[in-house]
């Protein structure tokens, strides 16, 4: 008797393919057609190796807090006080370092669990009491934006430690010293680039020998040559300033983690059943409430170290820090395609909508428009992408 041979998926349609893959694919064009309408109308000094340079170390928190906030859509809620979090950690950090003579490595240590804690705090009460979060994180908003205030006697401190200030100013070191490009991080671009295509292969001939469905050799061949292409462009423009900032290594290490967490493992695809149906979840032996409960220990976590990377870039802690960043974190999770009902989001989608957040306040800031009418522009783009979610929905 024959033995059956293994199914291999084919590639679905083009048009099929892209029907069930609009919202991705059009963030993409999204950020493509922003940037380059803010390139065009700057002149083209949207592009400028400085100018990336600090649109990285401007917008490198929100992306930190983006990846933990899409856990908690995700997973079917929402945390507003990851702001507060924030200003509350860099108020904890300049004290423990600046009018207590803590070291740098001990203090960062010691506020990361701080935010775990704060963070633990808040989901036990959403978790096992069933609280609503966005009432028990509207009163985490409050209450860490007063202790702020108290923990810095109502005036700034600082500065840090030259040390401690790397972790958001400094720049890989240059091994490869080069007369005009930092070499090193050229270099490192390079083999980022090259890492993500080979993943991405193996993943697609996984999924073909697996049955699964795989996009269209074209879509994806274009797509993951376009990824590389943007990361070599990149890393070349960046080392023609001062290389890669350190603020950007660590959020590419937590980019991959949270990819691998919610893509590799189970703990990622129980948080998406909850999100998806949670009595579903449940009834199917999920514990629901422990996984709740972690992912907002990870965004306190992940809060707390956006404090730290925004302290060290002012280099000093004010009782202001941190106001309206909840706005820009979950507006990044949002645009970049989370849903609002819960169980439906991706950390790239996240990462592309705080990038598109990051590249309309630089390139509106470079035009010289006012701040009231950023709020507007932004509130608008929000307003648009949860229109489209709930138009998909409904369709």
């Amino acid at each position: 008797m024959a033995t059956p041979s293994p199914t291999v998926a084919k590639p679905e349609g083009s048009n099929a393919f892209l029907k069930d893959n609009l919202r991705e694919y059009g963030l993409l064009l999204a950020l493509v057609v922003i940037m380059a309408f803010f390139q065009w109308k700057t002149e083209g000094a949207l592009f400028q190796p400085l100018n990336l340079t600090n649109l990285i170390l401007q917008n490198g928190y929100i992306i930190v807090m983006a990846l933990g906030m899409l856990l908690v859509i995700v997973s079917g809620h929402i945390d507003l006080s990851v702001g507060s979090v924030c200003g509350f950690i860099g108020a904890v950090a300049a004290v423990l370092m600046v009018n207590h003579g803590w070291h740098y490595s001990t203090a960062t240590i010691a506020c990361i669990l701080l935010g775990g804690l704060i963070g633990a705090a808040q989901g036990y009460w959403v978790a096992y009491y069933k609280i609503p979060a966005f009432i028990v994180t509207l009163a985490g908003m409050l209450v860490f934006k007063g202790l702020a205030l108290a923990v810095l006697e109502g005036a700034s401190v600082g500065p840090f430690p030259p040390e401690f200030q790397l972790i958001s100013t400094g720049f890989i070191p240059d091994f490869l010293a080069g007369e005009t490009l930092r070499t090193t991080s050229l270099l490192a671009g390079v083999v980022i680039a090259v890492l993500m295509l080979l993943m991405a292969a193996r993943e697609r001939s996984q999924r073909s020998q697996h049955g699964m469905r795989t996009e269209p050799l074209a879509f994806f061949g274009i797509k993951n040559l376009l990824f590389a292409g943007v990361i070599v462009g990149f890393a070349y423009m960046l080392s023609q300033y001062k290389g890669l900032p350190n603020v950007l290594v660590v959020t590419l290490v937590l980019i991959l983690l949270f990819n691998f967490i919610t893509t590799k493992t189970t703990i990622g695809r129980r948080i998406y059943a909850i999100g998806g149906n949670e009595k579903a979840a449940r009834l199917s032996g999920i514990r629901t409430e422990r996984l709740t409960f972690y992912t907002f220990i990870s965004m306190g976590m992940l809060s707390a170290l956006a404090g730290l990377i925004f302290a060290a870039r002012l280099n000093v802690a004010t009782p202001k820090a941190g106001v309206g960043f909840e706005l820009d974190v979950i507006a990044a999770c949002f645009i970049g395609g989370a849903s609002a009902s819960g169980g439906v989001g991706k950390v790239l989608g996240a990462v592309v909508g705080a990038f598109i957040m990051g590249v309309m306040n630089n390139g509106m800031s470079i035009m010289g428009i006012g701040i009231e009418y950023q709020q507007v522009i932004k509130g608008l783009v929000l307003l648009a992408a949860v229109w489209f979610d709930v138009y998909n929905k409904n369709k």
